[in-house]
């Protein structure tokens, strides 16, 4: 049972990062942070080109979960204002960001040791 749901936690991971990069999100990175953090299995971060396309980017990923895996989201923090959004899937954090808040905060060195997942080219 829990080999399934490390496998569904994974599929959900793929598929939001699937789902990001089909809505035109840049830079769409997935990784893997089983082994470093308590806080999620998988982080999908995201590059938005403006507040509606963050906004749309955010609509989108919870619309499409919900079809797809029959979960909603546990929480969506942040303001597409402040160019950082985050959606709380539980095993799956999500990381739609602005151009900018992307480059300030770099997700990708702060959580370097995670691998990061094979995902289809862009």
């Amino acid at each position: 049972m829990a080999e399934s749901n490390v496998m569904r936690d994974e599929q959900l991971a793929r598929f939001c990062a699937e789902q990001a990069m089909e809505k035109l999100g840049g830079n769409v990175v997935a990784l893997d942070v089983r082994d470093i953090s308590s806080i999620a299995d998988y982080f999908i971060i995201v590059t938005a080109t403006s507040v509606p396309h963050l906004k749309a980017l955010t609509g989108h990923l919870e619309e499409e979960v919900k079809k797809e895996f029959q979960r909603r989201a546990l929480a969506v923090d942040g303001e597409p204002a402040s160019e950082w959004v985050l959606i709380d899937f539980g095993s799956v954090l999500v990381h739609i960001m602005g151009e900018e808040a992307r480059s300030r905060y770099d997700l990708e060195r702060l959580w370097s040791d995670a691998p990061r997942l094979e995902l289809s080219a862009q």
